[in-house]
């Protein structure tokens, strides 16, 4: 067992759910922060605490910099501190680029982006103090490639700038323990696209085939983990060869 708490954006279902009930399972107290899924937040959090370890689903608009502070402040004053932020929330929509309205192209920006500033600036000094914290944010696969992403331009432009963002929060905070770091995923069966489509992108994977929530479990794991101390500023590729 630990003592460690874990917040997760994003963590209702899918990818943040697979890894709040990972970290439950390692003895993590865990709260997951939804902002619609209700329902599945709440289940998530049964789910937590039938593992025996603490479980909070908090309501968080974490694109509201005061959201994201009061979140911070309320695990913390649950649980008296934050060892692990795991940026997951990143919604997406496919719209051709000209088409796209400009109240969605800053919405791109402000839930995918603008969180991972707002809850990292917000968790850092705790972390600071105690000399030891992990942010794992997740970007998507081919982010560092700058290739053209007419149909996701915005979401794909917000992650290029997590992964930048990363790399500045990981250089500013090294020398207090803490490790900065993102995932990368490609094509995961997390149930947030249609299956038909993952099986018409599998002849474009290299390793061919498509990842489970499992593959990004064991990336954030190894990024929380003792072994990953000296892992920061990275970019973690979970896409089976996609987009390298």
């Amino acid at each position: 067992m630990t003592d460690r708490v874990a917040l997760i954006t994003g963590g209702a279902k899918g990818i943040g759910k697979a890894v709040a009930l990972d970290l439950a399972a390692q003895g993590w107290s865990v709260a997951v922060c939804y902002r619609t899924s209700e329902r599945e937040a709440e289940e998530t959090r049964d789910a937590i605490e039938r593992q025996g370890v603490r479980g909070l689903a908090v309501r968080a608009d974490v694109s509201d910099p005061q959201a994201a502070e009061a979140l911070i402040r309320r695990v913390e004053g649950e649980w008296g501190r934050i060892d692990a932020l795991i940026n997951g929330a990143g919604p997406y929509h496919r719209i051709g680029l000209l088409d796209e309205t400009a109240e969605e192209w800053r919405s791109m920006f402000a839930n995918n982006l603008d969180p991972v500033f707002y809850l990292a600036r917000a968790v850092a000094p705790g972390m600071k103090a105690r000399r030891w914290g992990r942010i794992v944010s997740f970007a998507m696969a081919n982010a560092d490639q700058h290739v053209a992403q007419p149909f996701v331009t915005a979401h794909y432009i917000a992650k290029a700038g997590v992964l930048i963002l990363t790399r500045s929060l990981a250089k500013l905070l090294a020398p207090h323990g803490i490790t900065v770091n993102t995932v990368s995923p490609g094509f995961i069966a997390s149930g947030s696209a249609p299956e038909s489509e993952l099986a018409s992108m599998v002849k474009n994977i290299p390793a061919g085939y498509i990842g489970s929530v499992q593959d990004a479990v064991s990336a954030v794991r190894f990024l929380l983990s003792e072994e990953a101390r000296y892992v920061t500023g990275a970019n973690l590729h979970l896409s089976g060869g996609w987009g390298i």
